[in-house]
């Protein structure tokens, strides 16, 4: 996972380095009269970019969003977590090294409410990765302020599963979907829904995958699930496991702490027969838990699939893409993977990703990525005054003349 989170920063740039001349020009538009008249669409960067990233990926996220803003000639101020602080500063200074002004690109640590505040007061646009109760206040702030906000917040994310799928293929993509960096992947599935004619047999292949996963705190590649960011985190996702059992929920595997390995370690844990009464039922448990589904029809599968408050990612397996695109269709998401869990999406760089409903407003990624950090001058020209009365002319010459030039307008099918 480090060494995935290290590649995003580098693809970010190579995509804007591609694309941010172009979208940066300067573009020509018509006026409202022919060859007389133009507008020119003038892009000026918004100013100082306030950016609160979070500790799940705190390299990527400290550094991927501040490239745009930079690019398009901000200047940017990031607060990172306090866990994670050391890894966007480190970022800055690789920048620094390649040539980046000193001073462009700062540095604010401290705790949310405290500095939050103050940075959100005195920058021209924010931009937020976190989660949704988090998110409302900031969004909140930024429009007293009357400046733009983009917030990426949290997902319930769905996985419907239709009953051709290649079982193979399924699990182990499901898995990491579920378990990559211990679950604490904003887009990473926390639902899954498995069709009635093969439930038994798709379930059993997940849970044995799931029992099976090494856990372990080591610097190389052998362990296959790690430890979740602090204790009081790992507390959240035990209470939420806990509060599911209290309620009816039957535990599949996983389901305890595991302080003989470390401090912060949580099982990888598979739940069946949660419903929306149980707390991780409806909110993001940001953990190695997923909950598994039955269902009978793929209408049903959707309606379960989008009954929840979130939408930031969906998956939808099928052997038959177009079939499984016609799903996605439906899926209330900001984006949705087929036959994948998340990483599609989110490495589209082209593409915009964000989130809808209570996952957020605006996305990163794609032209509005950077087109976002700027603010649009309309630089209008009229070459010669052809509409308005000439001096000396009567009237009835004068409505002679705009009849004649709304004819003209109209020829040219000018709207």
């Amino acid at each position: 996972m480090a060494i995935e989170e290290t590649c995003d920063p580098p693809m970010i740039i190579s995509y804007y380095l591609k694309r941010a001349k172009k979208l940066l020009a300067p573009k020509k538009h018509g006026g409202p009269v022919p060859i007389v008249s133009s507008s020119t669409e003038i892009r000026v960067p918004k100013g100082v970019v306030g950016i609160i990233a979070p500790w799940n990926f705190p390299f990527a996220t400290g550094l991927s969003d501040a490239i745009p803003a930079l690019m398009a000639g901000n200047a940017v101020v990031v607060k990172p977590d306090n866990k994670t602080a050391l890894s966007p500063l480190y970022g800055i200074s690789l920048l620094e090294q390649a040539g980046l002004p000193k001073g462009l690109f700062q540095v604010v640590c401290g705790e949310g409410p405290d500095v939050g505040p103050t940075l959100i007061d005195n920058a021209d646009y924010v931009m937020f990765t976190g989660s949704t109760a988090t998110g409302r206040v900031i969004g909140e702030r930024a429009g007293r302020n009357l400046i733009g906000a983009c917030l990426e917040l949290g997902g319930k994310n769905p996985m419907i599963v239709l009953d051709d799928v290649n079982v193979e293929e399924w699990v182990e993509s499901a898995s990491f979907g579920v378990f990559g960096n211990t679950g604490q992947i904003c887009m990473h599935i926390e639902r899954i829904y498995l069709p009635d004619s093969r439930y038994d047999e798709l379930k059993a292949a997940f849970v044995d995958r799931a029992s099976k996963l090494t856990m372990g705190a080591a610097y190389d590649f052998g362990p296959e699930l790690g430890s979740l960011v602090s204790p009081d985190h790992r507390e959240r996702v035990a209470s939420h496991v806990d509060d599911a059992v209290a309620k009816g929920a039957t535990v599949l595997t996983g389901g305890r702490a595991r302080p003989d390995i470390g401090p912060a370690f949580f099982e990888p844990t598979v739940l069946e027969g949660v419903t929306t009464d149980m707390v991780c039922g409806v909110t993001e448990t940001f953990g190695p838990v997923v909950a598994l589904h039955r269902y009978r029809t793929v209408d049903e599968a959707i309606k379960l699939a989008n009954d929840t408050d979130y939408g930031l990612n969906a998956s939808v397996w099928s052997g038959d893409i177009a079939r499984a695109e016609a799903v996605a269709a439906r899926i209330d998401s900001g984006n949705v993977n087929i036959n994948d869990a998340l990483a599609t999406a989110y490495a589209s760089k082209g593409s915009p990703s964000g989130g809808v409903k209570n996952s957020g407003v605006g996305a990163r990624h794609g032209d509005q990525g950077l087109l976002k950090y700027t603010d649009a001058k309309n630089v209008a020209v009229l070459k010669k005054q052809v509409m308005g009365a000439r001096p000396g002319q009567d009237y009835d010459a004068y409505v002679k003349q705009m009849l004649s030039s709304l004819k003209l307008m109209k020829k040219l099918r000018v709207r």
